[in-house]
């Protein structure tokens, strides 16, 4: 049975926190960081434009295609155990593509890096569920994404600053002393949280039982793409931020950071809220506030965008909104999804994250590329996604229990 009375974790609650955030961290952090220094990366490796893009799109496939596997394996040889592998070999890629001498050699380990890198995502919330009972648990993932939060943030403007003063190259040797880092705090105050008896049998025809019956779900479907396709909702402006930002809204570059800035500050805010409202709120009410919140800012937005020209000063809190109603109501919805299998928790996080990865995947290569130009094309795309959410929501949610 699921460890529900007696948490393993004697330490701080926010210093769990801090690590799952910071595993969680990782992966976006590896994309983000990197991007200030295209340009050393094509001077010195003599890289076309495209073969750079290729670095990031391989990454994203990699990361997408294992994300896949990284619960199972967690569900089968324990959560410590996968987490410290994924670190030390992401670790180890990181110093390679610091060393590389060559795009072809750049592109294969920012792959190894893409396969390591999802690890603690999906690992990190099976940890969170087996540890605490539902209501704690909502509180600790909001915690999570409180800090989880920072990384959009911090990841271009450490990596910046790392490119000016040393090189691209400074970029991945911090990646690889951030991920050793990361598994010496995890061999040091991390324990096991599934015990050996709840473990499942590592095998092909065992694992395909598990992904099929996951698959057969619906409400397990549902509430999977009840997070993530929403989530594109204000992605896509994230995504399209240097045309959105500089072209529709007629930004300066040295300005782009106020957008981050308001967009975290509207995610935190929510995650912050959904933290006060566990136990409080019935979990079904929560996620329907926050969809509520991003119906309204949707609502402005596509209002806004046909009366007036976009104008920074309206275009970005709505944006905020959007961000504050997907993190009031994401907790509750992956706990849901979570608990629809309590005994593969592992596997559920991973398929969870591998549909999300996909829904962005679409979005970032066939739909941003369609609507950035166009504030009034941003506010239907990302009103779509929006209803999009809700109707999978609507799917999953008819008669559904909490935990």
């Amino acid at each position: 049975m699921p460890i529900e009375d007696k948490p393993q974790w004697r330490r701080p609650q926010w210093l769990l926190a801090a690590l799952l955030a910071a595993l969680s961290m990782l992966a976006p952090f590896a994309v983000d960081a990197y991007l200030p220094a295209f340009g050393g990366m094509a001077r010195d490796l003599n890289a076309s434009p495209v073969q750079l893009q290729q670095t990031l799109s391989v990454y994203l496939l990699c990361y997408a295609g294992m994300n896949l596997f990284h619960g199972a394996l967690a569900d089968s040889f324990g959560r410590r155990r996968v987490v410290l592998a994924g670190m030390t070999l992401f670790c180890l890629a990181s110093v390679a593509c610091a060393l590389a001498s060559s795009i072809g050699e750049l592109i294969f380990f920012r792959g190894v890096q893409g396969l390591a890198g999802g690890v603690g995502t999906v690992v990190a919330r099976a940890i969170i569920r087996d540890l605490f009972a539902p209501v704690p648990a909502q509180r600790l993932m909001a915690q999570v994404s409180l800090f989880f939060g920072l990384a959009p943030a911090l990841a271009p403007l450490i990596g910046g600053l790392l490119f000016i003063s040393a090189g691209w190259a400074a970029v991945f040797w911090f990646l690889a002393g951030l991920s050793a880092l990361l598994a010496m705090l995890v061999w040091r105050v991390l324990p096991e949280t599934l015990p050996a008896a709840q473990r499942q049998l590592f095998g092909v025809k065992h694992l395909l039982r598990g992904y099929l019956q996951l698959g057969r779900d619906r409400r397990f479907i549902g509430l999977a793409l009840a997070s993530g396709v929403p989530f594109n909702a204000l992605f896509i402006y994230v995504l399209s931020a240097p045309v959105w930002l500089g072209e529709v809204l007629g930004l300066a570059p040295q300005m782009y950071f106020v957008f981050f800035i308001t967009s975290i500050a509207g995610m935190t805010s929510g995650a912050w809220l959904s933290g006060q409202l566990a136990g409080r709120v019935a979990p079904a009410r929560q996620v329907a506030w926050g969809f509520a919140t991003m119906a309204v800012a949707s609502a402005l937005n596509l209002v806004l965008n046909a009366t007036l020209v976009p104008q920074a000063w309206w275009a970005m809190p709505v944006v905020a909104l959007l961000s504050l109603g997907w993190a009031l109501l994401t907790p509750v919805v992956t706990l849901l999804a979570l608990d629809r299998a309590p005994d593969r928790r592992g596997m559920a996080s991973s398929v969870q994250s591998f549909m999300a990865g996909c829904a962005s995947a679409v979005v970032a290569g066939a739909v941003a590329p369609w609507v950035m130009h166009s504030g009034l094309g941003m506010a239907c795309a990302s009103g779509a996604l929006m209803l999009g959410g809700l109707a999978c929501w609507s799917w999953a949610s008819t008669g559904l229990k909490p935990p």
